[in-house]
Parts: structure tokens; sequence; C-alpha cells
């Protein structure tokens, strides 16, 4: 009777996980934009924030259903964004000379009150040209005999060169920057598993025509990288970073080849925490140029192209298409207890819905 129990039980476990993970992508109703939009984020299921080239952020309280333009700043090309709670936020910029009619040479904005305001954010260090990613670390401590909250915050980019990082280990209060770019000519993504370690997304040369894939390693909060993963072909970057576990991680690889002969295109996946890399093929289309990735679990995820979506249900080892509308660039999933949600950004603005 134990051991039909436990059964059960597993069975039962295990239908729920896989029933969670399977769902499908909402078009949320946004304001249309011409190309693609480059990051989106939450604070729960109802809140949250996303930005675009049009230096435009918008924010939802009713899980995208409704959007409100906070700002349009002329001149302005928002390219990623990342809120610590209700009322603290950082938008990144590009910067200029990569993209035209952008002038705003400022990389970081701040908001303390929902993002009703944005203030340009003083750091201390090398120049940084533009930004294109964000990520947290929630750190809890001890504060006057009570638990409290800190977060570091960790930016980086651009795309186009130069490599550069922002770092804040005070939620934000101040931020010094310096530059990586012995390491990577490029920056594209940065996930830290804690305050000290963590990988970057890079590219080994500012000549797209010279440059390979590029995987980064940081044990000491950024101030020195390590390669762990390089491509052996030309005309390649990396792109986005997902890992559903600590062991386990995808990067999606872009292909700018011009040869329209080149067709296979790869992710690369580590399941040793980040020590090796292993390359996967997705298919093989020319046209499939890869952005964001992103993971349920180690088995379920997303891959935003060019013209479609991919995802996958065995760990990256086969693809199909699906639809996160055209050059998804971020997939994100959260987990509040057992319940799992997502929203993904690119063409389209999409919320991921549990079938």
């Amino acid at each position: 009777m134990r051991k039909s129990f436990l059964l059960f039980l597993a069975c039962w476990l295990l239908v729920g996980h896989i029933s969670q993970a399977q769902g499908t992508w909402q078009k949320l109703s946004t304001e249309a934009y011409a190309g693609k939009q480059d990051d989106i984020c939450f604070i729960n299921e109802a809140q949250g924030w996303y930005v675009n080239g049009f230096g435009r952020i918008y924010k939802t309280k009713d899980a995208g259903k409704t959007w409100e333009k906070q700002i349009e700043k002329k001149g302005t090309f928002f390219r990623c964004i990342t809120f610590l709670d209700s009322l603290t936020g950082f938008a990144g910029t590009v910067g200029t000379d990569y993209f035209p009619n952008v002038t705003d040479t400022i990389p970081l904005y701040g908001t303390k009150d929902g993002g009703k305001t944005w203030n340009p954010i003083a750091y201390k260090g090398n120049y940084v040209k533009g930004l294109c990613a964000f990520d947290v670390v929630k750190e809890q401590y001890i504060n006057h005999g009570q638990l409290a909250y800190k977060y570091h915050i960790y930016a980086v980019g651009r795309v186009g060169s130069p490599a550069n990082i922002m770092v804040s280990h005070d939620s934000g209060e101040t931020w010094e920057a310096w530059s990586i770019n012995e390491a990577g000519k490029m920056l594209f993504d940065i996930k830290m598993f804690d305050k000290n370690e963590g990988f970057a997304c890079s590219a080994s040369n500012e000549d797209i025509a010279q440059s390979n894939a590029l995987i980064l390693h940081t044990q000491d909060a950024g101030k020195t990288w390590k390669k762990v993963y390089q491509s052996s072909r030309p005309y390649e970057t990396t792109w986005k970073v997902s890992f559903p576990t600590r062991k386990i991680g995808y990067v999606s690889i872009q292909s700018y080849n011009p040869d329209t002969n080149v067709k296979q295109q790869r992710i690369a996946k580590t399941t040793n925490g980040g020590k090796t890399w292993e390359e996967l093929p997705v298919c093989e289309d020319a046209q499939a140029r890869q952005f964001g990735i992103g993971f349920i679990d180690e088995k379920h995820g997303y891959l935003g192209t060019m013209n479609s979506g991919y995802k996958t249900t065995d760990g990256g080892k086969t693809w199909e298409k699906t639809d996160t509308g055209r050059a998804c660039n971020k997939i994100r999933f959260y987990q509040e207890g057992k319940q799992i949600y997502g929203y993904a950004i690119g063409v389209s603005v999409l919320k991921w819905i549990v079938e």
C-alpha cells in the first residue's frame, strides 16, 4: 500500500511539473514597433516594464492587459531594464555611434518612484559607451538584529564594442565601471549565481568577420574574466544566457555569415555549471539568426530567432518551431512557490500561458 501511494505521489508530482512546463505564448496588445524590442522585466506576475529603441518605457499593473507609457526620450535607445521592487529600477541605453538617430550618451538611468521619473545615474571609473543587459543578485544579511536584503546589480555592454561592466553592491546607490576588453570585445548578457561568480556572453573580435562566439566566467564579481567557451567559426557571437539550474545552462549563438550555404544554427549547453560547454544543433536555416533564450527547467525551453521561435522539451537535443513572434530578444521565466509565469519581448510583447 505504501509503495503504491509513493508511486502515485511521484507520478502526480511529475505530471504537475510537466503541465507547468507546457504552455503557449500569447501576444499582448501593445503599441506597434517596427523593429526588435530588447528587454522586459517583472517583479510579480501583474507588475512589469518593457523598453524599446524609441526611448520609451512602458509599465503594466495587470499582467500585460494594459500598458502605460511612462517616458519617451527622443534620441535615446533603451536597451535593458531591471527593477528591484515596485519603486526602484534601472534602465540601460545602447549609446551612440551604433544605431541611427541616437544621441544620448548616458548609459544608465534610475527611478525611485516606480518609473514615473527617470534620472541619469552617476558612476565611478571607466566611461561606458552603452549597455545591453542586467542581472541582479539578492543577498540576505543581518542588519541590527533583523534579517534584511541588499542587491548586487550587474550591467554589461555593449553590442559592437567596447566591453564594459557596471556594478553596484549597495542596491544601486553607488556604481563603479571598468573595461573587460582584454577578455572579450563585446558584451550581450550576464548571469550571476552570487555576488562573485557568473558568466557573460561575449565575442572574440569587434570585427564580426573575424569574431567567434565567446563565453566568459568570473569568480571575483566581474573584476577578471576567463574564457570557458569559444566557437571555431567566423561571423559568430553569443547573445543571451539561461541557467534553469545551477549546473545546467544554455547560450544562444548568433551567426552573421553572409554565405547562405552556411545554414546550421547552434546553441551552447553546459551540464557542469559552466566549466565546459558543448554545441547542440537547432536547425538548418540561414535566416534563423538567434536572439533570446529562456528555460523553464532543465528540459523545457524556448529560443527566439529572426523569423520564428523554437522550443525544446528534451534539454536542447531536438527543437521544433513555435510562435514567439519575430526577433524574440528576451525570454524571462519566474517562479513564485509552485507557480511559473513568463514574459518575452521582440517585435511583439508576449505572455506565457499554462495550458
